[in-house]
């Protein structure tokens, strides 16, 4: 029987040494089979996280890619993947496998997300299944067409937002291909509406808790990063504000605490996790790990490639004494980052110190000090790091901060874009830094405008 019919066909031929090969996941059900009962949408919901937790999403590679992208200054990357390298190196091309995938994979997912969101009726043992079915499904396709275009489309405010060309907006499943499957690429503006459409009324629906599914607070946490990203401070200040005074969430009184790291969290994620992909023996894989960690004997547990090592340059940023700047491991002559060492640890998306941060920021912008003032925020940060507090802030004590407590986490490259910052010597808003259209894509899809720097 036919399978499940998605925007994107998987992409085929890939090579044993550039990707592993993608498998279908079991979630997936039969087009004649799908969606006729409530149990139907709840296998095909877990199936759209199986998608949102693959290598080529939240699984690693959104957050490799964004941390990779032109960024010599802080790293080196020595791998022999070639569409990594030509993405740290700023000499990516159309055909590009990452580029490729990350899109392919997350318009795969979207379209799960669609069938679930097309048979809501069929959920009926309780409006409250509904909501968080429905908050869930829409958490999911908003955060990824927030992924989506950060990497390929000009960022928020570079130039007209109403005409810049962001992504396709699908958002009623594909059954099958027709000319009317051949979309264009929706505005940055419209792409943002429906980012904020769906992100909020998945706060709205969602519950406070909710296992390692997307709860209430991931759904604020990921407004909260839309609207920085947009500039709305307010909004950013006040969605950051809902998840720390939620009280689900705790910072870590360690900064070691926060990371897999063999010895600590016994699988379960720290209480400082918003939101992470889980990571199993059976099932799920830390991409993070693969190309952060390293396999050496020094480092139990890792079985990472070492392809992205620290610069030197790097660990000069850190003040002295502050632990965030030793959280590193040295193997030879290469020092590598904590952080992704673990390959059994879960991959971490958003967390709450980001909010934190996030929420001092938008306060000193804004001039007010909603849920605590900017300065209590920041040392509230440094403190845990180890670093005595500070008498006052300004706001690029701030943004430092924020660098220094994110890095290696897939935020720096979208902070520098949203601050207009040179992202290691490269100008924000250089074509550069934006992900081709892949061609793939652009020889089926004559509807389809290719990116400045690859026409």
């Amino acid at each position: 029987m036919r399978r499940l019919i998605y925007i994107l066909l998987a992409v085929s031929a890939f090579t044993a040494c550039e990707k592993k090969l993608d498998i279908d996941p079991n979630q997936s059900i039969s087009q004649e089979n799908a969606l006729l009962t409530e149990g139907d949408v709840k296998v095909t919901l877990i199936g759209a996280y199986d998608g949102l937790q693959s290598t080529t999403q939240y699984g690693g590679d959104i957050n490799t890619i964004s941390t990779l992208i032109g960024n010599t200054e802080d790293i080196r990357f020595t791998g022999t993947f070639a569409g990594l390298a030509d993405i740290h190196k700023l000499e990516i091309t159309a055909p590009n496998l990452y580029a490729t995938t990350t899109w392919a994979g997350a318009y795969n997912t979207i379209n799960r997300v669609n069938n679930v969101l097309s048979a809501l009726d069929k959920v009926t043992s309780s409006q409250e299944e509904r909501d968080r079915i429905e908050g869930e499904a829409r958490f999911i396709r908003g955060s990824l067409y927030f992924e989506l275009v950060k990497l390929y489309a000009k960022t928020w405010g570079d130039g007209d937002n109403g005409t810049n060309p962001g992504v396709p907006l699908v958002l009623t499943p594909t059954t099958a291909i027709t000319p009317e499957s051949y979309l264009s690429r929706s505005s940055v503006a419209a792409v943002y509406t429906q980012i904020l459409e769906d992100l909020t009324t998945a706060e709205n629906l969602l519950p406070e808790t909710n296992g390692i599914f997307a709860a209430k607070g991931a759904a604020a946490a990921m407004l909260s990063r839309v609207a920085l990203m947009q500039g709305d401070y307010p909004a950013a200040r006040d969605a950051a504000n809902r998840v720390i005074e939620s009280g689900v969430y705790d910072l870590e009184e360690s900064f070691e605490d926060l990371w897999f790291t063999f010895t600590n969290n016994g699988g379960a994620n720290p209480g400082e996790y918003i939101f992470s992909m889980t990571v199993t023996q059976q099932d799920g894989v830390n991409n993070m790990n693969t190309f952060f960690g390293i396999n050496t004997s020094a480092v139990p547990g890792s079985a990472g490639r070492g392809d992205i090592k620290i610069l030197p340059a790097h660990l000069d940023k850190y003040e002295e004494g502050d632990e965030r700047g030793e959280f590193f491991q040295q193997v030879g002559n290469n020092l590598y980052t904590k952080k992704h060492l673990d390959r059994l640890g879960n991959v971490l998306v958003v967390r709450l110190g980001e909010m934190y941060l996030t929420r001092a920021e938008a306060n000193f912008r804004e001039g007010t000090e909603i849920g605590a003032t900017p300065l209590e925020d920041v040392n509230a940060i440094r403190e845990r790091a180890g670093l005595s507090p500070l008498g006052a802030v300004t706001l690029a004590i701030i943004l430092k901060e924020r660098y220094l407590e994110l890095a290696f986490e897939g935020q720096g490259l979208h902070d520098a874009k949203r601050t207009r910052t040179a992202w290691s010597g490269t100008p924000w808003n250089s074509p550069l830094l934006i992900l081709p259209i892949p061609q793939r894509e652009m020889d089926v899809n004559e509807n389809l405008v290719q990116n400045e720097a690859y026409l």
